[in-house]
């Protein structure tokens, strides 16, 4: 999880600095190798180094994210997600039968790790992001992509259209350094309100989810079949995330998911456990706890897709990534402790599962604080972050006409 923070702050200044190709496929193939290198570590500390460094250099989501948001359209984002949202869950959903027919951990390792090399060939045939080729000043080279991918889909672009296409930078004080912005901001109270909020979010879901993935195998039962069902809940999960952004508010689902998860997750702590009871008494409750547990998941991945939207939201433009990366590494500290919760078992069953839902129930209890941002125009200044939500509407037609079109707007 050290090792995640770092990559974090680090993968997002190589996909800024070299592209999101070149970072997804970079991090991807040397994920790969460190991973078939773990696989020959002779002792337990060298292993420990190569997870950590494959933490930190072969993490290729966060570059591939970035690509799959920036080539598509705006209103088709959250729908785009979604179906990349359940392709993880169905790696996720694979893992623990490859892991019950390759028991070994080294095999287990290489099996996994060695198809993860054909990322590599994804140099060849993957187009760079043209927002982020704009963004460099690389022109040439992203009117040619726009006309590549024209003529691959048989449609008609106007090279005077083609002419016009500009990267428009929309921050007025173009001289101001990011540390003045980001201390502008921490200036203002609404802001530093909705910075705790976040961290809080934050911290919550990475703790719950990267928990009840560790304690899914802890559960009564078939230890692989549990791991499965429990990702498998991830699909309705991802499926609600993307009927609640693209036709619902962002705060009520993020609250009642929060809420409902904290009631489901206190009820599995308290629910009676099989000793003293019947042979079906015991079966009963183990099915009734897998149940809950199962449910609990779902909400506390919805409650996880909403968050890394919601947050980005709900900052200025000029210290929106700041703020999103800090509260992603402050979430990471929830991430550390989730593998710690376990040894509570100890002192009581339930309390793992109790702590989870008391954390839930705090942080749904804290989303009345924030404003909702659906049908809101992203701001680009703390004085527009702070109006969401107030009467006064950001006068998002006037704002649109001065900074003008950016570049992949024109050639959507």
């Amino acid at each position: 999880m050290l090792g995640n923070m770092l990559g974090l702050l680090l993968q997002g200044q190589i996909s800024d600095r070299f592209g999101r190709k070149a970072a997804a496929v970079g991090a991807g193939g040397v994920g790969a190798m460190l991973g078939l290198a773990k696989s020959y570590a002779p002792t337990f500390w060298v292993y420990v180094a190569l997870e950590g460094l494959e933490a930190a250099l072969g993490d290729a989501l966060s570059p591939i994210f970035m690509l799959s948001i920036e080539m598509v359209e705006k209103k088709r984002a959250v729908l785009y997600q979604m179906i990349l949202l359940n392709c993880y869950t169905g790696g996720l959903v694979v893992l623990p039968f490859v892991a019950r027919a390759v028991p070994y951990w080294r095999s287990l390792l290489r099996v996994l790790y060695a198809p993860a090399l054909l990322i590599l060939t994804y140099s060849f045939f993957l187009d760079e992001s043209i927002r982020w080729m704009f963004s460099k000043g690389k022109r040439e080279e992203a009117i040619k992509l726009i006309q590549k991918i024209a003529k691959r889909n048989n449609v008609e672009v106007d090279d005077a259209l083609l002419n016009k296409l500009e990267h428009v930078d929309n921050d007025s004080s173009p001289k101001t350094s990011d540390r003045r912005l980001l201390l502008k901001t921490f200036r203002s109270k609404i802001m530093m309100q909705r910075f705790t909020v976040c961290m809080v979010w934050w911290f919550t879901i990475t703790l719950i989810n990267y928990g009840m993935m560790i304690s899914a195998v802890l559960l009564a039962g078939d230890k692989y079949l549990n791991f499965a069902l429990l990702m498998l809940m991830d699909v309705p999960a991802n499926l609600l995330y993307w009927l609640g952004l693209a036709r619902c508010r962002r705060r009520l689902p993020l609250l009642a998911s929060f809420i409902l998860a904290g009631i489901f997750c206190i009820s599995h702590a308290i629910l009676p456990k099989s000793e003293g009871e019947g042979e079906g008494a015991g079966a009963g409750y183990a099915w009734a706890g897998l149940a809950l547990f199962m449910a609990f998941e779902t909400l506390a991945t919805l409650s996880y897709n909403i968050v890394y939207t919601y947050t980005s939201e709900l900052f200025p433009t000029y210290t929106r990534n700041s703020l999103h990366a800090l509260c992603a590494a402050v979430g990471r500290l929830g991430a550390l402790l989730a593998p710690q919760m376990p040894l509570l078992i100890t002192y009581w069953s339930g309390l793992p599962a109790l702590i989870f839902g008391v954390t839930s129930l705090v942080s749904g209890a804290l989303t009345v604080l924030v404003p909702e941002t659906t049908g809101t125009r992203l701001p680009d200044t703390i004085r527009e972050a702070e109006n969401i939500g107030k009467s006064e509407p950001v006068q998002q037609e006037e704002r649109e006409l001065k900074a003008g079109p950016g570049p992949a707007q024109e050639a959507a």
